[in-house]
């Protein structure tokens, strides 16, 4: 996903989201926009880990965004890339590696966590959601089961390209679904009767009012991503879209609630 900027791939100073002091959080009931933390709070622990997900929402995130690959034994795991490299130092293939061999990479608090290592912590954490961005179909059926199994159906929404989001329609009628759209025209009605999205899920570029007004008129909210900078936000929240994905949450956060 593009962004205003993005956190350097490094691992911040060690903290315990736990040792910071919550936003001045609105519920989402009164919050005009949703707050969406991407790969939880990627700025002060490393991206798609337990401690940058319960960071983010200890920053008052309404929903948490995590990227989901596929061990070889077909975990699921919170991972963006196709390999270790970028994140761990480690040239393998997600694919290559089992998920007891991920315990090998962990450093200190920070680890390759499973999927549903992830729900059970946003699940602690009353009225907070996790949004599984899939980037193609191949781990849909793994993430339902491990999702299913878990009793966590109400929980989780997907987000992703037609490709993976179709994957996930046929799996479940009922799942939340934000479909990730990159052009500036809306899908075809086909598209959207087979896909049945909530949202549709464009990068900020493309958003004004004249585009959110025409998915509300097709029927869809609009959720975007991936806004960082303080004038993005607002320009996005006074378009009318329903959710805003940022890296930046505690930053996101108070804008939507009014502070400074």
């Amino acid at each position: 996903m593009s962004a205003d900027r993005h956190p350097a791939d490094r691992i911040p100073a060690d903290r315990h989201p736990a040792d910071r002091h919550p936003a001045d959080r609105i519920p989402a009931d009164r919050r005009p926009v949703l707050a969406v933390a991407h790969r939880g709070d990627p700025y002060r622990y490393r991206e798609n880990t337990l401690p940058s997900v319960e960071s983010a929402l200890a920053a008052g995130a309404d929903a948490v965004e995590v990227d989901v690959r596929l061990t070889r034994d077909r975990v699921p795991v919170l991972l963006h890339d196709s390999t270790l490299e970028r994140l761990w130092g480690d040239p393998r293939p997600i694919d290559r590696v089992t998920a007891g061999q991920l315990d090998e990479l962990r450093r200190g608090p920070l680890a390759v966590p499973t999927l549903a290592e992830a729900v059970k912590a946003v699940a602690a954490v009353e009225g907070r959601r996790l949004l599984i961005d899939l980037d193609d179909p191949g781990p849909a059926a793994a993430t339902w089961s491990a999702v299913t199994g878990l009793g966590a159906e109400g929980l989780v929404a997907f987000c992703g390209p037609a490709t993976a989001m179709l994957a996930v329609r046929e799996l479940t009628p009922d799942a939340e679904i934000a479909l990730t759209w990159k052009q500036p025209r809306l899908p075809v009605r086909a598209l959207l009767d087979d896909l049945r999205p909530r949202y549709l899920n464009p990068p900020f570029g493309l958003v004004t009012p004249e585009f959110t007004a025409a998915a509300a008129d097709a029927g869809l909210a609009v959720s975007t991503w991936t806004a960082d900078l303080r004038r993005t936000m607002r320009r996005l929240r006074d378009t009318g879209v329903a959710s805003i994905t940022t890296n930046r949450i505690g930053v996101l956060c108070s804008v939507l609630d009014g502070h400074r």
